[in-house]
């Protein structure tokens, strides 16, 4: 085996590992990245035939978490990894995305790229080395491949930057991107902020840059020791007609420069844009025979892909000679928009976002913790409070075909949408509701992601989630010339779908009026400098702050309360110690408050905030006031301490011949002997109570070694004059008295202190062995001081 091992030291002395030639050798390109105890397998591979009627870079990446790699089982019936989760699809964009621009242009071979977590050390957050691993497996192949490439994750903790930091580092950063480039140029930023300024963030790009052109400068060495940084394979190239693409040009620059200046809305441009290549196919001469039908669709194929560029370039041109948008518009301009709040009226809250030719239809649901999407990753288990789902309908750009799962893209965009809002929504304890928000796209003609944003921000709004900030969003894009990117260019503000397309840099830029909270880039240009970006942030800004004073214009804060059928959430915290009474045996307690109630409860045990140990959350959850209170009543009962001298109104849940058992709080029974139940003497308790009346009783005392309580309703009724408390019966009141905790057995429901009969009349193992034989003491007789009840009664 030709082994070859590489190290790249951090900043902070922690070292990554490149290790190549050992394991996945029949792939075209393999490597192991490792950091601590964390590995990461990559591996590429390539076809060899282009497949018919491919004009584009097939690539595909998968990253995949192995729950070995951390010790654990997979759940679910199967217990083993399916699907790719919404975190490795985010992961695996992360990785397309900066790799995808640095193929040749007529590289059309598919080519697989695979990342695999195949150890996972708990504190090392593995996706920041996801990008490394996959560059360095197309280091090592003879791929074409315009790289290398690496990415980490830059944040701000305490006010420096910190490359790669850990999950526990995490907890106080301010700033989190993720940062890919080459040596020399940037190629995908992404992350969420704090409020940040737009310099911060430039600031925190060029600091990750640094660190990435040693990545770089390693895996160059790594190719140089292999040879594929020159032995590189030879591929099929596209045909090419240089006569047949001068006469596209000729015919077709002029028309479509002159379309795309004629401002018409976006399918009338695309049909314009159809009908130019049509007329040029037109001109093409007709086929006689079957040979010449072959040939006449080889060139039809040819003319598809050379109008495209030229369509293109006329596209940019204009713009740039110009200083006109393909709508009419000027560089800094953001297309109309128009609000509403309110549209649905039985959604706890939504809003209809538009600006120009794309919609958004964001709603916003309140639910309770059993409703918080749980994520089960590998490294990852925790409750999602606030998610945020953004769906893409083919009917949304008027396409004619049927609608299938949630793509990649939706993902994504629903991911940053996400994250451009989760920094203004107040969490648990002072916001107790699971938030779910649902972006639809209506309509689309660019900047989707941001009008989820935005119609996201005025449906929380409309909700009466009290966010601290609005959040506005804008889609910028950058056209620049070739030959001097950093002297020609255009910015362009709130992008079409056509300039999206045709740009050298989109990239999305959400915030608040004092800072940025989320953003994402692409750059595919070469060379562009700071400067540039500078200025293009700085128009971004510019641009959110006018489309946030357009939302203002319908609702600028969030509303006093929430709508009428969003269900209510009160919050207790009790000692930790009254988890398990609430919770009762297999959960019976809590389900029987929640069906006779009409509530929904969750209990959670957390740290104590004002001290030490943990105490319990209780969140109830209701739409009805009375059964609200009905509830918060039944558990604050069951934390309750009785206190003697105190009145309780309770209920008689059992009547034995010497006094009755009288529940005075939730699972909380005493004994109310037959002397107590009144002054003058009472024959047989079933002529005064029955099971279930509702008596008031008063505590008379709580034995401070056994519990059990002593009831009196006589002692809420005025002593008659010249009552003389009768004479008791002799006997040890102190001693054994196993006659008085026989009749204590007897009560219905109540526990068996000394053990059950059970079949064949055989006792428990527990109550020991018989005693022997011997001669046979008369017990003293009975008193009330026997009959005390424990504290605490759960059934």
């Amino acid at each position: 085996m030709n082994i070859i091992n590489k190290t790249i030291t951090l900043a902070d002395g922690r070292v990554i590992e490149i290790e190549t030639g050992k394991l996945a050798k029949q792939a075209a390109g393999s490597a192991v990245v490792k950091m601590g105890g964390t590995m990461l397998l990559a591996t590429v591979t390539a076809a060899t035939e282009v497949k018919e009627g491919t004009d584009f870079m097939p690539l595909t990446v998968d990253y995949k978490e192995k729950y070995y790699s951390a010790g654990r089982f997979p759940g679910g019936f199967l217990k083993r990894e399916g699907k790719s989760s919404d975190y490795e699809i985010l992961i695996s964009r992360l990785i397309d995305r900066p790799i995808r621009p640095l193929w040749p242009d007529d590289f059309h071979l598919e080519v697989f790229v695979n990342v695999t977590l195949i150890s996972a050390e708990k504190d090392i957050q593995p996706d920041a080395l996801a990008g490394l691993a996959a560059s360095c497996a197309l280091a090592t192949s003879d791929l074409p491949f315009g790289g290398p490439i690496s990415e980490v994750r830059v944040c701000r903790i305490n006010g420096e930057f910190v490359i790669n930091p850990t999950f526990s580092e995490m907890k106080n950063s301010d700033l989190e991107l993720m940062v890919a480039a080459t040596e020399e140029n940037i190629m995908m930023v992404e992350g969420e902020m704090s409020e940040v300024s737009e310099h911060d963030m430039l600031e925190a790009i060029k600091f990750a840059h640094e660190e990435i052109k040693k990545h770089c400068r390693v895996q160059k060495e790594l190719m140089h020791e292999l040879g594929t940084d020159v032995n590189k394979r030879d591929y099929p190239h596209d045909v090419e007609d240089e006569e047949l693409k001068k006469a596209v040009e000729d015919f077709c620059y002029s028309k479509c420069y002159a379309l795309a200046k004629a401002s018409k809305p976006k399918h009338e441009r695309e049909d314009g844009f159809a009908a130019i290549k049509d007329e040029f196919i037109a001109t093409l001469p007709e086929p006689a025979t079957p040979e010449e039908k072959e040939e006449y669709e080889k060139k039809v194929a040819l003319v598809g892909r050379y109008y495209h560029n030229v369509e293109k370039e006329a596209m940019r041109n204009m713009i740039l000679d110009e200083g006109q948008r393909l709508d009419g518009r000027v560089c800094n301009e953001v297309r109309p928009i128009w609000c509403e709040v309110g549209y649905l009226p039985c959604a706890h809250g939504s809003a209809i976002f538009t600006r120009g030719e794309t919609q958004s239809l964001a709603t916003v649901t309140l639910g309770t913790k059993m409703d918080m999407k749980e994520m089960d990753e590998v490294l990852i288990q925790k409750d999602q409070q606030f998610v945020l789902h953004y769906n893409f309908p083919p009917f949304a750009t008027g396409e004619a075909k049927s609608q299938r799962g949630v793509g990649r893209r939706e993902i994504g965009h629903g991911n940053l949408a996400m994250r451009a809002l989760k920094p203004v929504i107040p969490m648990a304890p002072e916001n107790p509701y699971a938030v779910r928000v649902v972006s639809d796209i209506l309509e689309s003609n660019g900047s989707s992601s941001m009008a989820s944003v935005c119609g996201g921000c005025l449906a929380l709004m409309d909700a009466g989630v009290k966010i601290t900030k609005p959040v506005a969003g804008v889609a910028m894009g950058l056209i620049t010339d070739a030959e001097r990117p950093n002297d020609r260019y255009a910015i362009l503000t709130d992008i079409l779908g056509d300039e999206d397309h045709l740009g050298d840099m989109d990239f999305k830029v959400t915030g608040t009026k004092d800072g940025i909270t989320a953003t994402q880039m692409d750059i595919k240009v070469d060379g562009l400098s700071y400067d540039v970006l500078e200025k293009a942030l700085e128009q971004a800004r510019q641009g959110r702050m006018h489309i946030m004073g357009e939302m203002m214009k319908t609702i600028s804060e969030p509303r006093e309360d929430y709508k009428p059928f969003v269900p209510r959430i009160q919050q207790l915290v009790v000692a930790s110690e009254f988890i398990g009474a609430i919770i009762g045996k297999g959960g019976e307690t809590i389900q029987r408050i929640q069906k006779e109630t009409g509530t929904v409860i969750a209990i959670d045990e957390k740290p104590n905030p004002n001290g030490e140990g943990t105490v319990g959350v209780v969140d109830i959850a209701s739409d009805n006031k009375d059964n609200m209170q009905k509830a918060i009543d039944w558990i604050n009962g069951i934390t309750a301490v009785p206190e003697v001298g105190t009145v309780y109104h309770g209920k008689v849940v059992s009547i034995l011949e010497f006094g009755a058992f009288v529940e005075i709080l939730p699972g909380k029974e005493g004994l109310l002997h037959v002397s107590e139940i009144a002054w003058t003497k009472t024959e047989k308790v079933e002529d005064v109570l029955k099971v279930g009346d509702e008596i008031d009783v008063k505590l008379l005392e709580v034995d401070a070694k056994t519990g059990k309580m002593r009831l009196s309703m006589r002692a809420l009724t005025e002593k008659p004059e010249g009552y003389v408390e009768p004479e008791r019966r002799g006997g040890n009141r102190g001693g054994n008295d196993r006659r008085g905790d026989r009749r204590d057995d007897r009560r219905e429901g109540g526990r068996r202190e000394h053990g059950d009969r059970r079949e064949g009349g055989r006792r428990d193992d527990h109550r020991g062995p018989r005693r022997p034989a011997g001669p046979r003491t008369e017990a003293p007789a009975p008193t009330a001081d026997d009959f005390r009840e424990p504290a605490e009664e759960v059934f």
